[in-house]
C-alpha cells in the first residue's frame, strides 16, 4: 500500500544517509541494490491514475478504484525512479481543480469598469474584486437627554445619519436635519457628534464600556456653511509660508475644502504638558499635515515648528467636566483624542482657546481639515431629498423666514402689510380679538383661559421649547450641547421670580436672558417682554410673535431648544 511504500522508502533513504558517513561504503553498490528491491513495489503501481476518470474534486469513483487493480500492468507502463509520474499527475490533478474552479465561477458585470485594471474589462476579475465588509447585526445603546437609553439592532454599514433618521422615525420626531449621534466619554469628560459618514459599528469599537451614544440636536454642525465668517475671523485665518496672498472672503470655504489649496489656522492656544498639571501659551498652527506649534515666538520656519498632534487618526472632543478637573486657565477647553487611546487620559493632548469663538474655530478647521469635501457632500444631501421629495409631496408652508410676512384680511381680498407700524397694529388687534372671543366663551360657561387652572395656564408646558424649572447655567449647557447658533433659544421658569418666566436667546455665540413678567390691564394678566409695550395672552402667542418679528431682541427665534425621550 502507499503508506507503507512511504515508510519503507524513508527507511531506506536514512540507512543510505548513514552508509555515506563512511568512506569505505560503494555508493553504486548500494544504489543497484536499492533499485532491486523496491522494484517490486514498483511494479504493483501503474500510471493508471492518469488516464482514470475523475471527479472534479479529485476523488477517485468506486468502479474507477476497482477497476485500477484489477487491470494487469505491463513493462512498459512500469514506474522507474527516473520518471515520478505519481508526483506529475498529482500536480496536474491540482492544476484542472484550479482550472474547474475557475471556470465555474459566473461572470460578475462590473459596475465601474474604469476603475479595473485593464479599463475595458467588462467583468471583475478576482483581483480587483473589493474587500468583503463586516456582515451581520451589532447591538448598540442609544440615550436621550433624560437618562433613558434604547437598544438598537443596526446592521454593520449603518452611518450615523441613517441611525439618526431611524431614531426619528421611530420616536416621531420633527425631521429637521438637525439631529445627531453623540459619541460621549464619561469618564475622560469628552464628546463629539459623530459625522454624517461615519459607521457606527467601528466608532463603538473603539469606545470602552463605560461610553455611550447620545441622541441629541445640533443645530451648528454645518452652520459654517451658511456664515463662514462668523466661524473664521480674519485674523486666524492665512496661508502657509509656500503661497502669498490673503484669503478673500467669497473664497474661505472654497480653500478650505480644495485639497490643493493651503490655508492654516494661526493663534494662541494653552497647551497642557503630557503627564503634568502645567499650561503652556504656544504659538500654535494649524495645517492639513497636523496641528504644530512655534519653538520660536510666530515663526513659521520648518526648523521651528513641532508637531502637536496628527489629524489623521485623531478627532477633536470638546471637554465638558469643566476647567477645575484639568486646572485649564479657561473655560474653552478642547480635547485632540487619538483613535487608539481609551482610558489613558496622558495620552491626551487638551488645548484651551481664549474664547468661544476661538474654540469654535479651531474645532470646526480640524474637521475640515480632515474630511474635507465629505462633509460638503454630508451638508448637502438632505437638501437635495427635499428637493427630490418636493416633486412628489404636496406643497406645504415654508417656514424661512422670507416667506413669513404680516398679512390683512379684514376686506374681500388679503393684502400684504409693508409697515412694520401696521403689522405691529394688526398683531395687537389680532390679540384683542382672541381675548374677547375668549369672554364670550367664559359668558357660556367654559373655563377661563386666564384662571390659573386653565388650560392656557399650563398648556406652554407640553411645548418642546420649554424646559420648567431649570437653572441658569443648565440652560447654558443646554444650548451650547445642541449648537450656540444665533435664534436658538429656550423657556424656562424664573428662579428669582415665581410668576414670571426667562427667555434665553443664543445670538453671536453669547447666551442672553430676557425676562418675561406679568401685567395687568383692565383688570386681566397679561405676559410682556418690554414692559408691558407688547402683552400677549400666554406664551405661546409670545413665542409666536417673536418667531416672526425681532422685536426687543437682537434676533429672531428660530432653533427651539428641544430634548426627546427614546
Amino acid at each position: 500500500t502507499t503508506p507503507m511504500y512511504k515508510r519503507q522508502k524513508k527507511l531506506c533513504f536514512f540507512l543510505l544517509f548513514l552508509s555515506l558517513q563512511e568512506d569505505d561504503v560503494d555508493l553504486e553498490a548500494l544504489v543497484n541494490d536499492m533499485n532491486s528491491s523496491f522494484e517490486s513495489l514498483y511494479t504493483s503501481c501503474s500510471v493508471q491514475t492518469e488516464s482514470t476518470p475523475l471527479l472534479h474534486n479529485g476523488q477517485l469513483p468506486r468502479h474507477a478504484a476497482y477497476h485500477t487493480h484489477a487491470q494487469p500492468t505491463s513493462p512498459h507502463q512500469r514506474l522507474h525512479r527516473s520518471q515520478p509520474m505519481h508526483i506529475l499527475a498529482v500536480r496536474r490533478l491540482q492544476e484542472e481543480e484550479q482550472q474547474y474552479r475557475t471556470s465555474s465561477l459566473p461572470a460578475i458585470p462590473n459596475p465601474f469598469p474604469e476603475l479595473c485594471s485593464p479599463a475595458s474589462s467588462p467583468t471583475l476579475s478576482s483581483g480587483s474584486l473589493p474587500q468583503c465588509q463586516p456582515s451581520g447585526k451589532y447591538i448598540i445603546k442609544v440615550f436621550s437627554e433624560d437618562g433613558m437609553g434604547k437598544v438598537v439592532e443596526i446592521p454593520a454599514d449603518m452611518t450615523a445619519r441613517d441611525l439618526c433618521q431611524f431614531l426619528v422615525y421611530k420616536n416621531h420626531c420633527v425631521d429637521d436635519n438637525s439631529w445627531a449621534l453623540v459619541e460621549h466619554h464619561p469618564a475622560l469628560g469628552l464628546e463629539r457628534c459623530l459625522e454624517d459618514h461615519e459607521l457606527v459599528v467601528q466608532v463603538q469599537a473603539s469606545m470602552t464600556s463605560e461610553s455611550k451614544f447620545l441622541f441629541r440636536k445640533n443645530y451648528a454642525k454645518y452652520e459654517f456653511f451658511k456664515n463662514p465668517l462668523n466661524f473664521f475671523p480674519e485674523q486666524m485665518v492665512a496661508f502657509c509660508q509656500e503661497t502669498s496672498g490673503t484669503i478673500p472672503p467669497s473664497q474661505l470655504l472654497q480653500n478650505f475644502l480644495n485639497s490643493s489649496s493651503c490655508p492654516e489656522i494661526q493663534g494662541y492656544l494653552y497647551v497642557k504638558e503630557m503627564a503634568r498639571k502645567s499650561w503652556k501659551k504656544l504659538y500654535v498652527f494649524l495645517r492639513r499635515s497636523g496641528l504644530y506649534f512655534s519653538t520660536k515666538g510666530t515663526s513659521k520656519e520648518p526648523r521651528h515648528l513641532q508637531l502637536l498632534a496628527d489629524l489623521e487618526d485623531s478627532n477633536v472632543f470638546t471637554v465638558i467636566t469643566g476647567r477645575k478637573l484639568h486646572n485649564a486657565p479657561t473655560d474653552f477647553e478642547f480635547c485632540i483624542k487619538p483613535n487608539k487611546v481609551r482610558n489613558e487620559v496622558k495620552e491626551l493632548r487638551m488645548l484651551c482657546a481664549e474664547d468661544e469663538q476661538s474654540r469654535t474655530c479651531w474645532m470646526t478647521a480640524f474637521r475640515l481639515f480632515k474630511y474635507g469635501i465629505l462633509l460638503y457632500q454630508n451638508y448637502k444631501i438632505p437638501q437635495q431629498r427635499k428637493t427630490l421629495l418636493s416633486h412628489f409631496s404636496a406643497p406645504v408652508r415654508s417656514v424661512s423666514e422670507n416667506s413669513l410676512v404680516a398679512m390683512d384680511f379684514s376686506g374681500r381680498i388679503g393684502r400684504v402689510i409693508d409697515n412694520p407700524v401696521e403689522a405691529q397694529s394688526a398683531a395687537m388687534e389680532e390679540g384683542h380679538a382672541w381675548r374677547k372671543r375668549s369672554q364670550r366663551m367664559n359668558i357660556l360657561g367654559s373655563p377661563s383661559p386666564l384662571h390659573p387652572s386653565s388650560l392656557s395656564g399650563v398648556i406652554h408646558r407640553t411645548q418642546l421649547w420649554f424646559h420648567g424649572r431649570i437653572s441658569r447655567e443648565e440652560s447654558h449647557k443646554m444650548i451650547h450641547q445642541q449648537g450656540r447658533v444665533d435664534g436658538m433659544f429656550l423657556l424656562r421658569d424664573s428662579q428669582s421670580n415665581p410668576k414670571a418666566f426667562v427667555l434665553t436667546l443664543c445670538h453671536h455665540q453669547k447666551i442672553k436672558h430676557f425676562q418675561i413678567l406679568p401685567c395687568e390691564e383692565d383688570g386681566q394678566m397679561f405676559l410682556s417682554l418690554d414692559d408691558g409695550a407688547t402683552k400677549f395672552t400666554d406664551l405661546i402667542q409670545l413665542v409666536e410673535f417673536y418667531v416672526l418679528n425681532r422685536g426687543v431682541l437682537p434676533c429672531k427665534l428660530k432653533h427651539p431648544c428641544t430634548t426627546v425621550a427614546l
